[in-house]
């Protein structure tokens, strides 16, 4: 594992703007791994990503069965894959404050409805990959064929959060 000056923030400013990230957990039957699109409600400056569900669905139940779960995000140019515990919580409050417009078409309820849940997930590492945009990554590939030489089409690193 590599720590990466200022790893933890490159983080945040790689995802902040993302708000479709994909949430794997375990299985709460079969054990099997399952990944489903969550929109990201808030990352914090120390890695702890923030979620809303319904307490009755299946995420929050492999959640409270088997807290590992990974969170991955892309978008052109980058990628970030962050290994974390996650926690379900009834939290009108922290509900409230990651509300949109969004989330109160998404669930037709109130943040304080004991329908809705919080999810907290405290990343413990991420692994991200980013380039430096498709032209500069097309240039490095051509050179590399020119060159035989492997290419380096952007940076990646493994950081603890």
């Amino acid at each position: 594992m590599t720590r990466h000056e200022n790893g933890t923030a490159h983080v945040k400013e790689l995802v902040e703007d993302q708000r479709t990230a994909m949430l794997t957990t375990v299985h709460t039957e079969s054990g099997a791994l399952t990944s489903r699109p969550m929109t990201l409600q808030e990352v914090d400056d120390d890695g702890t990503f923030w979620f809303l569900a319904l307490a009755d669905s299946a995420p929050a139940h492999e959640i409270e069965a088997h807290s590992r779960v990974n969170v991955a995000f892309t978008k052109e140019g980058a990628w970030v894959s962050v290994a974390g515990t996650a926690e379900v919580r009834r939290d009108p409050a922290k509900a409230r404050e990651l509300w949109n417009e969004f989330a109160k078409t998404w669930f037709q309820k109130e943040p304080e409805d004991p329908e809705v849940a919080v999810i907290r997930i405290d990343g413990e590492t991420a692994q991200y990959w980013d380039s430096p945009g498709r032209v500069a990554t097309v240039v490095e590939m051509v050179r590399a064929r020119v060159t035989g030489e492997q290419p380096e089409p952007g940076e990646s690193h493994t950081v603890d959060l």
